[in-house]
């Protein structure tokens, strides 16, 4: 099946992308012994778990449910870190996981004897403070914040069992950050780390994407794992599937308030949501930012909510009704996120095989908004 042929909405991924991200980063596992695995919050499609498994060490998990899916469908260690488990979560992870982390000290001595005794490493979520993104709202280690355990609250007393640390607080960010996040770990938890068999730090590192700085990645792992004789693990999401998806919508309206207006046939807010949640801006084939290209317009969902808008683009022609419109780098949390709100459909799932040819893999229908409670 050819491109055009697709059913609009869709969801494309494009297997030669997702290959070529992926041996970027089995390259730095080889050359430095660090572990790296899949953070499936970026992208839980299963059907793509086989290909992504050939090339790194596990996944991690941020639930049960995703523990499970990763047992399932994914070859190599299965890590989980969740900010509170249910007792009746405990007995479904404990056989499963190969490493399980902890949110907090509480949790940490309420499971973590349990969690040894079947074989898990147990793992504790560190907090450096160290703010690294612009938003406070969106970043870990801001003020107050209930993701991982702070120095000053470190459980010294639970130190014999605690075999790794585990790190989340960069987003999109080059290995500058790394070094920046690795100085404060090491400033606030070094003392720790001589007793630990590995350390976590987290995802939100852009590996595959052009300019980052591979080798400065590099040398800080070797580093860390020659000075304090353990190993690095790293689970990224984006660099993973990195401009390896596509969204395909079409212009089903246009309408005019104040300037022009587009309806397209699919929803930011149920399809897209970091658009609207964490103000992502796609890029767009063929389109600009506002004011570059002669013809500007606002691209709109249809959904019944105001603030469902994909965002102001500019084009060298006027849109017409009827017109594709395929936006890039649409992997990340979009199968994750979407969801039905008000009856909105779902968008078709398909790949885009190394050989150019299309398939789909998941169609939606009625029956599958009236059971998704």
């Amino acid at each position: 099946m050819q491109e055009s042929a697709l059913p609009s909405p869709c969801y494309l991924m494009d297997q030669a992308k997702l290959k070529a991200n992926l041996t970027i980063l089995e390259a730095i596992r080889k050359k430095t012994g660090c572990k790296i695995l899949f953070a499936q919050k970026a992208f839980s499609s299963f059907p793509f778990y086989t290909v992504i498994s050939r090339y790194l060490d596990g996944a991690a998990s941020c639930s049960a449910y995703e523990a499970e899916l990763a047992h399932l469908y994914f070859h190599g260690e299965n890590h989980v870190c969740q900010t509170a488990y249910l007792p009746e979560e405990i007995d479904t992870l404990l056989p499963i996981c190969d490493h399980i982390t902890f949110n907090s000290p509480q949790q940490f001595r309420q499971y973590s004897a349990k969690a040894a005794a079947h074989g898990c490493s147990v793992g504790l979520r560190i907090n450096p403070e160290y703010l690294s993104q612009q938003l406070d709202e969106f970043d870990p280690c801001a003020p107050f914040s209930r993701l991982g355990t702070t120095a000053a609250n470190f459980p010294e007393d639970c130190l014999p069992l605690i075999r790794g640390l585990h790190v989340h607080a960069l987003y999109e960010q080059n290995s500058d950050a790394l070094e920046r996040l690795v100085h404060e770990v090491v400033e606030k938890f070094g003392k720790w780390l001589p007793n630990m068999r590995w350390l976590n730090l987290g995802g939100g590192h852009h590996i595959t994407r052009e300019g980052y700085q591979i080798d400065k990645l590099e040398a800080i792992t070797e580093q860390l794992q020659q000075e304090y004789n353990l190993t690095v693990y790293y689970e990224p999401g984006e660099a993973i599937v990195w401009e390896a998806g596509y969204f395909i919508t079409t212009v089903v309206d246009l309408i005019d308030n104040g300037m022009p207006i587009a309806i397209l046939d699919a929803s930011a807010v149920c399809h897209a949501p970091d658009i609207t949640e964490l103000r992502y801006r796609p890029p767009l084939i063929g389109a600009d930012k506002p004011n570059v290209l002669p013809y500007r317009y606002r691209l709109g969902g249809r959904s019944c909510l105001p603030e469902d808008i994909f965002g102001d683009y500019s084009f060298d022609h006027p849109l017409q009704i009827g017109e594709r419109l395929v936006f890039r780098d649409m992997a990340i949390n979009t199968l994750t996120k979407a969801k039905m709100y008000t009856g909105v459909p779902m968008p078709a799932v398909a790949v885009r095989e190394a050989d150019g040819n299309c398939k789909i893999l998941r169609s939606f229908t009625f029956s599958d908004y009236k059971n998704h409670f």
